[in-house]
């Protein structure tokens, strides 16, 4: 059995220690948020927060995730109201919805690291291949993301937004 704590709360989970962080999320924990894409770790759709770091869940398996905290999309806010997921709406940076989660997280990490990125530093931190093209309006998403959580700019009165917690 491999404990964790994924989104707060310890989990053990009765499965081959080897079976990608990414499966046992979605068919373990019935997480859904992260989602399959490349199974390689390259397009970002499956990116969680394991000790505040970005990890592609697909390249991560259960036994090297042992005793880590995992962050997942579910885990930032069950309302959408996490600035990140705030910025993305009011930005227009979400289209079709599949890579949502991954970008949201990859743009949580950097505002961890740095609460006011510029253009390049957003580029390079946001590797998330996203098929409608929305590159341009997802890094003022996170420069926005970044104003609210300093507080510069007040946060919006964003209702729930389920389609933002998974598919």
């Amino acid at each position: 059995m491999t404990s964790l704590t994924v989104n707060g709360n310890p989990l053990a989970f009765e499965m081959d220690p080897q079976t990608p962080l990414l499966w046992a999320l979605r068919d373990g924990a019935n997480l859904t948020g992260a989602k399959y894409a490349c199974g390689e770790g390259t397009c970002g759709a499956c990116n969680v927060l394991v000790d505040g770091q970005v990890v592609a869940a697909c390249t991560l398996s259960l036994a090297e995730a042992e005793g880590r905290s995992v962050t997942t999309i579910e885990g930032l806010s069950s309302d959408a109201s996490h600035p990140m997921q705030q910025a993305l709406l009011l930005e227009g940076a979400i289209q079709c919805g599949f890579c949502t989660p991954g970008i949201v997280m990859a743009g949580v990490a950097l505002l961890a690291r740095n609460a006011d990125p510029g253009e390049a530093e957003i580029r390079a931190a946001l590797t998330n291949l996203c098929p409608c093209g929305t590159y341009p309006r997802l890094v003022r998403a996170v420069q926005r993301a970044g104003r609210i959580a300093r507080g510069v700019e007040p946060a919006p009165q964003i209702g729930p937004v389920p389609a933002l917690k998974s598919l």
